[in-house]
């Protein structure tokens, strides 16, 4: 018998999750999402014949519930469901800094919830998404976890300790790249480049890289010592990052991110 799926706030990453299923083989019959406009639900029914609920109706039927809402919405919706949850069904949360206890201590005792960072490349299907397991979830509960967010990226199993540290390095991941890819573009134009070609030209050379990366295994300091050569263009640049404590200013950086996201997390406790 299949598993029923529920998607509970379906804005972009809960459409994306629904997407990533449906390519996977899931029906759209075993597929329900929730949201608030009228026209939103049009577009959602129209675009995967799937079923729009309530919250309730979904905490009624679904096998796994997706709670996709924004975290300040996270204790008004989990008093909703409350009344309909049971330890037979499985939760899985994607709001960033609510943990797994929050979740837990308003619902029917021994209810198993997994919680998951993941990051807006999820859009594209190359996200990373981090899965941690409440007090209640057993392997069973992480495999179908991982069943949803496969599709759509990669996974990995860290303790909900690390949470923060995931939310830092991998879920504010992408804008330290984009910033990146802004500041060598603006380069590219002080140099002289138009910057329709100085974007194309940052651009594919990020992809090009992180290609490398992920299928050649080599450490990336290997990589880098590979475009190095001695006295020339690369190492003059890198001598100049070192100079600017780039590197110090990304630790620093992340530390930053890291602290904040315990900072919201402790609001939902």
């Amino acid at each position: 018998m299949s598993q029923r799926i529920a998607v509970i706030g379906a804005g972009k990453m809960g459409e994306a999750l629904l997407s990533g299923m449906l390519r996977a083989g899931k029906q759209p019959g075993d597929l329900m999402a929730t949201v608030r406009r009228a026209e939103r639900a049009k577009l959602l029914r129209e675009r995967y014949g799937i079923e729009i609920v309530t919250n309730a109706e979904a905490a009624k039927s679904a096998d796994t519930l997706i709670l996709a809402v924004k975290p300040q919405d996270m204790e008004v919706l989990l008093d909703e469901l409350s009344p309909y949850v049971s330890a037979n069904q499985l939760i899985v949360s994607v709001a960033a800094g609510i943990t797994t206890g929050f979740i837990e201590r308003r619902l029917t005792e021994g209810v198993p919830v997994v919680r998951v960072m993941s990051n807006t490349p999820v859009l594209v299907d190359e996200a990373m998404s981090a899965i941690s397991p409440g007090a209640h979830a057993a392997e069973e509960h992480l495999r179908r976890t991982e069943e949803i967010f496969k599709p759509v990226g990669k996974t990995i199993r860290v303790p909900e300790s690390q949470q923060d540290a995931v939310t830092a390095l991998s879920g504010s991941g992408p804008a330290y790249f984009y910033y990146l890819v802004e500041a060598m573009t603006d380069a590219g134009l002080l140099l002289g480049l138009p910057r329709a070609v100085a974007h194309e030209l940052v651009v594919q050379t990020a992809i090009g890289a992180a290609v490398m990366m992920r299928d050649s295994g080599e450490h990336p300091v290997i990589l880098r010592e590979a475009v190095t050569s001695p006295a020339g263009t690369t190492a003059a640049a890198v001598k100049e990052l070192e100079n600017h404590s780039v590197r110090a200013a990304l630790i620093a950086a992340l530390e930053a991110a890291r602290n904040r996201s315990r900072e919201l997390a402790s609001g939902h406790e």
